[in-house]
């Protein structure tokens, strides 16, 4: 019988000279993967979000549209009585008076404006502000649609921008489809979502100017503002003054209804037949027109004939008395009367009410050289009050 293998009683006994094998040792567990290092999608900051691009474009074209609703809402404030009566022309003054409605639509247009302008393009600003921008385009798409068809004149736009822009119903509404549709498309680009809704100093600046901007409307008359607010100033030509497009075959301008002002010295008042501010007016401005050397005086109407004659048998005026359509004139004013000197085709001062005249017509006020001109014919005292006129205040 062959002797037991040596190797294989070894292998059974082990290394360990004879000792029995201890138990088998448990196997390592595998090492778990390591985590990406991830942030979750609510911390990832602004700039990781978005692509850079689309977020400055968005943020450029939010300020664009900021800026033009605060344009449109600075013209119409300063003239909150124009944009009123423009409502109540489009008929939108059925459930609302149009003061108020003027006054409500100035906070929501100088609010999204300011927002906008502050980079703040969340849902409750981009939201309110697409339905202003699509009723602003479809308002001059109806007044495009009438002028087109004859109904209404080319001067009849929407006044979106108040008196300081003229333009026709089809240049408003193309005008308005680029500088509203346009950029207020582009604002929803790169939006970030993870933003506070209500970012804390901006949303309270846009609060208090949202109230501020009706404020600051329902004084405007008051302040002495005709300047900026209309589009007769000193310097304007009276051949630019016009009701539509100057130069264009329907265009009515001041030199059309007064050719005389081209030349020459004149002083203009502009006001309704019916004040009675301008009919106890009528003795010093007949006793000025009379004088030698004087400017001419005219009172620039829109009142009807019928009533013109009326006021000329009634009060006996040595005065010219001109006729103008309310679309020429309507730009000229907040209030009325409202007055200003022409020298040769060119404003040379206005005057917010009735001009101030000397106790002397025809002569200067006490300690003013002899004048060539209307402007230092009728220069008001150092207080803007006059003898004859306390109320009226002179805008250089």
């Amino acid at each position: 019988m062959p002797p037991p293998n040596a190797s294989a009683s070894s292998a059974v006994s082990g290394t360990s000279g004879g000792r029995p094998p201890g138990p088998p040792k448990a196997p390592r567990p595998p090492r778990p993967p390591r985590p990406i290092p991830l942030r979750p999608l609510a911390s990832t900051p602004y700039g990781a979000g978005p692509g850079r691009l689309p977020r400055w474009i968005g943020t450029l074209a939010g300020c664009v549209l900021g800026g033009v609703l605060l344009v449109a809402a600075w013209a119409k404030a300063l003239d909150p009585a124009a944009f009123a009566q423009q409502i109540h022309a489009d008929g939108l003054d059925r459930l609302l008076p149009a003061g108020a409605l003027a006054l409500a639509a100035l906070a929501l247009e100088a609010g999204l404006g300011l927002a906008l302008l502050l980079g703040v393009r969340r849902l409750w600003v981009l939201a309110p502000a697409t339905l202003l921008a699509a009723f602003f385009i479809l308002l001059n798409g109806r007044a495009y649609w009438l002028a087109a068809h004859g109904r209404i004149g080319d001067a009849a736009a929407c006044g979106c921008f108040g008196n300081l822009v003229q333009r026709t119903p089809a240049e408003a509404f193309w005008q308005d489809a680029l500088l509203l549709a346009l950029p207020l498309a582009l604002a929803f680009l790169g939006r970030g979502r993870n933003l506070p809704a209500l970012p804390p100093l901006r949303t309270a600046a846009i609060a208090a100017f949202t109230l501020g901007v009706p404020l600051f409307a329902w004084r405007a008359p008051e302040l002495p503002l005709d300047d900026l607010a209309t589009r007769l100033k000193p310097g304007a030509a009276v051949a630019k003054l016009c009701a539509g497009r100057a130069g264009s075959r329907d265009a009515v301008c001041l030199d059309t209804v007064a050719p005389e002002l081209a030349r020459g010295n004149h002083l203009v008042v502009l006001d309704d037949l019916d004040d009675p501010v301008l009919a106890k007016a009528v003795a010093p401005l007949n006793a000025y027109a009379d004088a030698p050397g004087a400017a001419a005086v005219w009172v620039l109407t829109a009142s009807d004939e019928k009533r013109q004659r009326l006021f000329f048998w009634k009060w006996g005026p040595t005065f010219k008395i001109a006729g103008a359509p309310p679309e020429l004139l309507r730009p000229l004013y907040r209030r009325l009367p409202r007055s200003f000197a022409v020298q040769d085709g060119r404003v040379t001062a206005t005057f917010s009410g009735l001009p101030p005249l000397p106790k002397t017509a025809g002569a200067p006020p006490p300690g003013a050289p002899a004048p060539a001109s209307p402007v230092l014919q009728t220069a008001p005292a150092p207080n803007g009050a006059t003898s004859g006129k306390p109320s009226a205040r002179p805008n250089r």
